[in-house]
């Protein structure tokens, strides 16, 4: 580790409603997450604290027979680009946080909620130019498979889009998962069910997340992700909610 300071653990144990009873396998463990303070390993010598809240609400599990999805649009299969005007407050707002230290922050902070599983995390994932080790498992723990729970890495760039998109949009709410990371299995099932699933979504990789934000239109945060330019955005206007990944920049 860079630089010196005094460094303390926060240690947290988080029961998942996914497994009710049961608690997450890394938290089990008592995974810490340091809190430092006046800890900078760039050697900038400024003082952080790290806070990290949990706060997990009551759920439901979804049942592992038919598998249904709004989520299903064969999103890594769209090479074509649609043009839509974007709403000029938004390109307002993210030049003004694009010509300070918006795209370098020291610490970036995510508030999600799980839909189908109620799981709730809000964390410090990024921290002093690095990636928070534990933050991450949590992550990719909560954007789970929710129809058989297997957990698959999140590409770290699809949750600096999260930080991104929230920064833009000035919201306090937690960002509403709709659909994280998509396993094989559940994605084969699903075309075979649903018309226009994607034999290689990037859900399928950890590079796509489906989200609404309570409060905010679907058109918002479309405009928003647009503005960003940095990665596909898709909008589902009828189901209300926006498709995001890391693959090419393109929308539909």
């Amino acid at each position: 580790m860079g630089g010196s300071g005094v460094a303390s653990a926060a240690v947290r144990n988080v029961i998942y409603p996914g497994k009710r009873g049961q608690a997450h396998p890394h938290t089990q463990q008592q995974v810490n997450h340091n809190i430092k303070t006046s800890h900078s390993p760039a050697g900038h010598g400024s003082s952080h604290i790290q806070q990290v809240s949990h706060n997990i609400k009551a759920g439901h599990k979804a049942a592992h027979g038919h598998i249904s999805h709004a989520s299903h649009a064969p999103h890594a299969s769209h090479g074509h680009i649609h043009s839509r005007p974007i709403d000029p407050e938004i390109i307002s707002r993210h030049a003004s946080l694009s010509s300070g230290n918006y795209y370098t922050p020291s610490h970036k902070t995510l508030f999600l909620e799980h839909e189908h599983t109620g799981d709730k995390l809000k964390l410090t994932y990024f921290e002093q130019g690095r990636y928070v080790h534990g933050a991450l498992e949590e992550i990719n723990y909560l954007m789970r498979d929710y129809h058989n729970d297997d957990v698959h890495p999140i590409d770290t760039a699809l949750l600096d889009q999260l930080f991104d998109l929230n920064e833009i949009l000035g919201v306090t709410k937690p960002i509403s998962i709709v659909c994280g990371y998509r396993s094989p299995v559940t994605n084969a099932q699903l075309r075979r069910n649903t018309p226009g699933v994607a034999e290689h979504s990037f859900h399928i990789q950890g590079r796509a997340i489906d989200i609404r934000i309570d409060g905010v239109p679907a058109k918002t945060i479309k405009d928003a992700a647009l503005s960003m330019a940095q990665g596909g955005v898709g909008y589902y206007p009828y189901n209300n909610f926006v498709h995001l990944d890391t693959g090419d920049i393109r929308t539909w």
